[in-house]
């Protein structure tokens, strides 16, 4: 369907282009880029889209390059920072990360004969001509503060150089970089259609789908989409068919019907920024050409109950740029058979379970996110780790929430694997606040003199033991599967207990103190964008309740009817009828004496009464879950 040549298209415009003199010349020769737009991610990771038509752009590029474009506080989402009577926003261009050109592939110049294509350039939002805010400003910010932090600590302890390969001190550091890369998984399928949960489930338990080949408008689909994302130099490793979805059906035509799959894709690391940009456009890439194929895609975490759903792993890591040009990684230790890590790294992964309660609340922000983390589907539910049984066997356990990736032949490649995030998180602010924990936790290991086997020690300690950091009443690392080794009321005790509802999950900015003091301390994440970002998901997690879950829920409860006559019935169905109507009713039908849940929970938003809110949207999840499995069981036994 990509039928053309990609050669003349302009993709990418690195770095070392942005001066006006090399963007000129670059716009003047791909003809095919007929607008230009500031991508500015607000609060809530929404990203701002403008259409200025490239003439304008070229004629006042320089003026627009220092000065953005204005918007107001109506149109992102800040806040408590930007509303109608403070409302001066500006969209101010980054310089120095890569732009991209966003083709679509719909509308083909006639002149060209190429999709019309958009400069989208990644920018930051700032409040009255001072304030840099959003998400962008955020994650820059934390990586400013983590590598002055982080270099003032080497400097201060230099007892950890002999766990860094290739150097002896500061003086051979040239640059710090943080690296980072997403995977992501979504669900690919044709409009409207639902999927049988059982068939769903089915095919997962035997592992129909996983890894399999693909077919027809699918395979078409994936396959342009990994080659148009090579050609951004996005270095993509694979893709590939996820656990989730069920056989598709052939029509007359030879296009397949009823499509419902689960896929992935991965590619190589970058800079944090960086990453979180590349992750925004390859969204944009693979939402656009499936659409093409006319295949729905959804970016949601949990699209369909009691299948497995979409995660987005985050790979996080350090490492130093030395001034003789390698490479070297800071949480490698010195000795890859002696070692899990260096000290860096325990201490790296220390902070992020030490203060997890408080990072939790930007990854899973949504209805649909809190959905997703169920025991046993692959997403985690426990604040632990797994290193590996021994340090000559890596591990691979699934069921943690933050794996280490490791290769003994490759050090560089020394990472974790934070398994918690999904496609709708903001990937800003999880890694902004994944590396304000990571910090946290290496300066008190360093401070202390830890070597890498205290740190193993303490990471290791058992629940009930003091240790110099991490909390006396949890355990941290398990290299078992946590779901099945231990009862639900074990995880909870040794773990924490893993917050249900997103209100319960924002609460633990208020429960948890002493660690929202590390956003706070650092200045990065002040309480200024913590209220804001507190405000935005509030609203927004009692929006979704009220305008959508009330209404979808109703809408499933009446269309639970009654299929059995006077005539063909039993015992059975008679049962389940009156047990079906029950719950019904409690649901969503009022009566004199008593409000339905859906009418409770609605009063309780009105009024802001959010922990009550919460309680009754666990009990409506908990009814509906009834409802729906005794639906099923009604319809079974019938035979009509």
């Amino acid at each position: 369907m990509l039928d053309f040549d990609f050669d003349k298209m302009l993709f990418t415009v690195p770095k070392d282009q942005h001066d006006p003199e090399s963007l000129r010349k670059l716009l003047d020769e791909h003809k095919e880029v007929h607008f230009v737009s500031f991508v500015g991610i607000d609060i809530a990771g929404n990203a701002t889209d403008e259409k200025i038509p490239i003439r304008h752009f070229i004629d006042n590029m320089e003026d627009l390059m220092q000065h953005g474009v204005q918007t107001d506080g109506s149109s992102v989402a800040l806040p408590g920072i930007a509303d109608l009577g403070n409302a001066k926003v500006d969209i101010i261009p980054d310089m120095d990360v890569n732009w991209f050109v966003d083709y679509n592939y719909q509308y083909i110049g006639w002149h060209t004969k190429l999709p019309v294509g958009t400069l989208r350039i990644p920018s930051f939002l700032v409040h009255n001509d001072a304030f840099e805010c959003g998400s962008r400003a955020t994650l820059k910010n934390a990586i400013k503060y983590f590598k002055a932090g982080l270099m003032d600590l080497l400097r201060e302890n230099p007892y950890v150089f002999d766990n860094i390969d290739g150097a002896d001190s500061v003086d051979d550091i040239d640059e710090l970089v943080m690296t980072s890369a997403t995977e992501l998984e979504f669900w690919v399928r044709t409009p409207d259609e639902k999927g049988d949960r059982e068939q769903l489930f089915t095919a997962q338990m035997l592992k129909e789908q996983y890894w399999k080949r693909t077919y027809g408008d699918v395979r078409t689909a994936l396959e342009e989409t990994l080659v148009i994302l090579d050609r951004y130099g996005f270095d993509v490793e694979m893709g590939h068919k996820e656990v989730g979805g069920v056989q598709a059906k052939m029509k007359n035509s030879g296009h397949y019907d009823h499509v419902m799959e689960q896929l992935e894709i991965d590619w190589k690391y970058a800079d944090a920024l960086q990453a979180a940009d590349n992750e925004k456009q390859i969204k944009y890439v693979i939402r656009d050409l499936f659409t093409q194929h006319g295949l729905d895609v959804t970016f949601m975490a949990k699209p369909f109950p009691d299948v497995a759903g979409s995660g987005e792993h985050t790979h996080l890591g350090i490492a130093a740029r030395l001034k003789n040009g390698r490479m070297t990684s800071l949480f490698a230790p010195a000795d890859m058979k002696k070692d899990f890590m260096s000290p860096i790294g325990f201490g790296a992964l220390m902070g992020i379970l030490k203060n997890y309660e408080v990072i939790n609340p930007f990854i899973s922000s949504s209805n649909d996110s809190m959905n997703r983390l169920k025991p046993g589907y692959e997403a985690p539910v426990c604040i632990v780790t797994s290193l590996g049984k021994k340090v000559d066997m890596p591990s691979r356990n699934r069921t943690v929430l933050v794996g280490l990736i490791r290769d003994a032949n490759n050090p560089l490649a020394t990472r974790f694997e934070f398994r918690a995030p999904n496609p709708k998180s903001n990937t800003y602010l999880v890694l902004a606040s994944a590396y304000i924990a990571v910090l946290d936790g290496v300066k008190v290991a360093l401070e202390n003199g830890k070597t890498s086997a205290d740190l193993e020690k303490s990471l290791s300690k058992k629940y009930g033991e003091e240790d110099f950091y991490l909390d006396t009443d949890r355990e941290y690392r398990s290299e078992e599967d946590v779901f099945t080794y231990y009862t639900e009321e074990e995880r909870d005790r040794l773990f924490g207990r893993a917050p249900e509802t997103v209100w319960q999950n924002l609460k633990a900015f208020n429960l948890y103190p002493e660690k929202t003091k590390i956003f706070s301390e650092s200045k990065i994440i002040p309480e200024t964008i913590l209220k804001s970002y507190r405000i935005q998901m509030t609203e927004q997690w009692a929006t979704e309740i009220y305008n959508r879950l009330v209404p979808e829920n109703l809408d499933f409860i009446r269309s639970c009817v009654k299929l059995h006559d006077t005539k063909d019935f039993n015992d059975v169905d008679v049962q389940n009828w009156l047990e079906i109507e029950r719950l019904k009713r409690a649901l969503g039908q009022n009566t004199l004496e008593q409000e339905c849940l859906l009418t409770q929970i609605k009063r309780a938003l009105d009024d802001k009464r959010y922990d009550e809110a919460s309680d009754l949207q666990l009990e409506i999840k908990a009814r509906k879950e009834e409802l729906m499995n005794r639906y099923a069981d009604y319809q079974k036994n019938l035979m009509i």
